[in-house]
């Protein structure tokens, strides 16, 4: 899985996948930067009029409930259906599923009515999207469901074997799996969690890795975890202290990253 990692981010860099985002806008300038970072060109195109013909012609389609709003939803399932009509991959991020009935009505339509490729979230996210209990703290996991990380290999295997799909849960150790295998990631630190989009920015570098290969979405999910993490650890080692110098620190890590990196730093342990 490193290595095949390690070649993928090559062929990320050389391929320039399109990756389109209807994001939220709290983290939508973080999302476009670490597209950029990561070696992908992101469009962010929300609208109605235009959602479903920019989703049609990209390489990968990134939906992230962060900030929703009636007319985003539309939008979202405009754009989501019709880049399943291309063969297009999407990533959706259920930011918040839980908090709300809107999140969570939102959430279900999503998946009832788009065919997604990778699902991205925290453990009380993807805990309530199973239908399991959650107790959501906004769009943060609760310290409630943190407690039961234990327990997010089995949570993770069964959604995805539930909903055909990949599933990721991110958090102090990530996991990913497509209801056959799972990995854990290990990499990261912990000021990553003091920083507002770094889910956001794993769902847009998930999906740059699907939209180089699209017929690998497991990979292309633990690309996007692994990268993230690393990119942390580097920045970290680069940052004077504080969450300002490391945000910025964390974006140069990104655009440095290599193939090199993913080798010697990736700590990933299959099952």
């Amino acid at each position: 899985m490193t290595e095949a990692i390690a070649k993928l981010l090559d062929q990320v860099r050389a391929a320039k996948p399109l990756v389109h985002h209807i994001t939220n806008y709290v983290t939508v300038n973080d999302c476009a930067n670490a597209a950029l970072e990561i070696g992908a060109s992101p469009v962010m195109a929300d609208d109605i009029d235009e959602a479903a013909d920019i989703a049609s012609i990209s390489d990968a389609l990134v939906l992230n409930m962060g900030t929703l709003n009636e007319r985003t939803v539309t939008s979202m399932i405009a754009a989501g259906k019709s880049a399943n009509a291309a063969g297009v991959p999407v990533v959706f991020d259920p930011v918040g599923a839980g908090a709300s009935g809107f999140r969570d009505r939102t959430a279900a339509k999503m998946l009832n009515e788009v065919k997604i490729s990778v699902l991205r979230g925290n453990i009380s996210e993807i805990r309530s999207v199973s239908g399991l209990a959650a107790e959501t703290k906004g769009v943060d996991a609760s310290g409630t469901d943190i407690a039961r990380a234990k327990e997010a290999g089995f949570t993770a295997l069964e959604l995805a074997r539930k909903l055909g799909i990949v599933v990721v849960i991110s958090g102090a150790e990530d996991v990913i799996s497509d209801g056959n295998n799972i990995v854990y990631i290990q990499n990261g630190h912990p000021l990553l969690g003091g920083q507002t989009g770094t889910g956001c920015m794993c769902s847009t570098l998930i999906g740059a890795f699907c939209g180089t290969a699209r017929d690998r979405p497991f990979t292309a999910a633990a690309a996007g975890m692994l990268c993230m993490g690393v990119a942390g650890e580097m920045a970290f080692l680069n940052a004077k202290p504080g969450n300002g110098s490391f945000r910025a620190a964390l974006h140069d890590a990104l655009s440095r990253l290599s193939a090199d990196n993913i080798l010697k730093m990736a700590k990933i342990r299959e099952a």
